[in-house]
């Protein structure tokens, strides 16, 4: 099958042509019919399927003929971050070349003084977030009655997120009898309910399994300590044959550290995640595309939705906390066909987020060792600690509370009494004197709120805090376990 059997126009059939694509992809063959029908549409695909292409290609012939008005966009794409978003207006500048079509992206980060210029100039594609949309909308800038036509794009990133409420708020603002598209990696209940209420009788398109991974992608997974996260990445890097990665952390303060760890061993890296500005995002990735840099470390806010070709790896450097971020992440490679590989980077915390992660995608995760496994350690002494020495030594000694197999914290054992000293006072002629609780230090904080060691270390994380002592008496005192 060929785009032309699709009914595509001749003007975007060569558009298509000149962007070097000959045959739909599955979501592409069976999503564009109904879209140029004006049909309803749930699509569910994997990540790195063309499923964007699905409705911009379509959407472009569907939209060739009206007329613009000011405020009042024809159609409205919604994404759940500036990334994708900007992702999905290259594909509209790319296959509308020869259409005269007016688009805006509408999200947060830059100047809105010129996109309520674009917007009052007429626009007959609006691509947004829901946030900055719901800000100009609360002004009074924008009009929604106009728009024909909805695409809400990766539903369970935006459920993930938090935008559901004002997605449901957008949609009822919209005309009734429009035409609305929802794209989803999964189907969970809540975005089930928001399809059965806002969509009218939707064509239903599954091309994989929810939730199912590329096999295109080897996935692997390494079993190491906390402390030894990073010279285990630094030895896949070194050793694994990559030419670009991306390299995913579940927190923004360990992305930060990251990069500037791999940068001290001489490493091409950067980094993206939600502090930075829009423009700092932007060049970031301009620079890994163009391949000033080969490793990005990044967020999940470059999970979904970035499309840079020829990612040879990706690696979580965390194992995800939600099992579906796992297939978002390595969804990064192995796009267009290609092979890439996948390295989850597991401590004993981590048994039950894999677990999970398996148990989501059908099967188990091989297991690998590294060359270095059994031999010396890896030299780690440029190693920078993000915390001090004096609020990591502490932590190092600190012990936690004997624990019975109920879980409940069990008394400490009596010691062995000593002999009382001639010289002092016996038992029975004084009372005993406590014993003084150890000095326990506070760890340093962060910015925060959290504690400097548990944002570079888990090895270091006390599990519940001052729960008595079990250690030894002190010498000093004479102390006797028999009355």
């Amino acid at each position: 099958m060929s785009f032309a059997d699709l009914g595509l126009s001749d003007e975007l059939l060569q558009a298509v042509e000149a962007a070097g694509y000959t045959e739909p992809t599955p979501i592409q063959a069976q999503a564009i019919p109904p879209v140029l029908m004006m049909k309803d549409l749930i699509g569910i695909a994997q990540t790195g399927t063309g499923k964007t292409a699905s409705f911009v290609l379509p959407m472009i012939d569907v939209l060739a003929h009206g007329r613009r008005r000011a405020l009042m966009p024809r159609s409205l794409i919604l994404e759940p971050t500036r990334e994708l978003a900007a992702q999905v207006a290259e594909n509209f500048e790319k296959y509308g070349k020869n259409h005269d079509l007016r688009m805006a992206l509408l999200i947060g980060g830059v100047q809105m003084g010129d996109q309520v210029k674009a917007l009052q100039e007429g626009v007959d594609v609006l691509i947004a977030t829901p946030g900055r949309l719901m800000d100009l909308f609360e002004r009074g800038k924008i009009l929604l009655t106009g728009c024909e036509l909805l695409v809400i794009d990766e539903a369970d990133r935006m459920l993930d997120m938090g935008f559901i409420p004002d997605i449901e708020t957008i949609c009822s603002k919209l005309p009734t009898n429009r035409q609305t598209l929802l794209f989803s990696a999964t189907m969970p209940p809540v975005i089930k309910k928001l399809a059965d209420r806002f969509l009218s009788n939707p064509k239903y398109i599954e091309v994989a399994r929810p939730a199912s991974t590329n096999t295109n992608i080897e996935q692997f997974k390494l079993q190491v300590s906390a402390r030894k996260k990073r010279e285990a990445l630094r030895e896949l890097l070194r050793t694994d044959n990559v030419s670009t990665a991306i390299i995913f952390c579940n927190r923004k303060t360990t992305v930060r550290e990251l990069a500037k760890s791999l940068k001290r061993y001489d490493f091409k890296a950067g980094e993206i995640h939600g502090d930075m500005d829009q423009s700092s995002r932007i060049a970031e990735l301009e620079r890994f595309k163009s391949g000033a840099i080969n490793i990005l470390v990044a967020s999940d806010v470059a999970a979904r939705g970035l499309d840079v070709k020829g990612v040879s790896h990706v690696f979580n450097f965390d194992t995800p906390w939600h099992p579906d971020d796992y297939v978002h992440r390595i969804g990064r490679t192995g796009r267009g066909g290609a092979t890439g590989r996948a390295f989850t980077l597991i401590t004993p915390e981590d048994a039950e987020a894999i677990e999970n992660v398996e148990k989501l995608t059908g099967g188990k995760i091989p297991v690998y060792r590294l060359a270095s496994d059994g031999g010396e350690a890896l030299d780690d002494t440029r190693e920078e600690a993000p915390v001090s020495a004096k609020a990591a030594a502490p932590a190092k000694r600190r012990k936690r509370p004997a624990r019975s197999e109920t879980g409940k914290v069990e008394a400490a054992r009596p010691v062995e009494a000593k002999k009382p000293v001639d010289a002092r006072p016996t038992q029975a002629e004084r009372p005993a004197p406590k014993a003084p609780r150890p000095e326990v230090r506070e760890p340093e904080r962060t910015g925060r709120g959290r504690t400097a060691h548990r944002e570079t270390s888990d090895r270091y994380e006390t599990a519940g805090g001052d729960q008595g002592w079990n250690g030894p008496v002190p010498e000093f005192l004479s102390v006797s376990a028999i009355a």
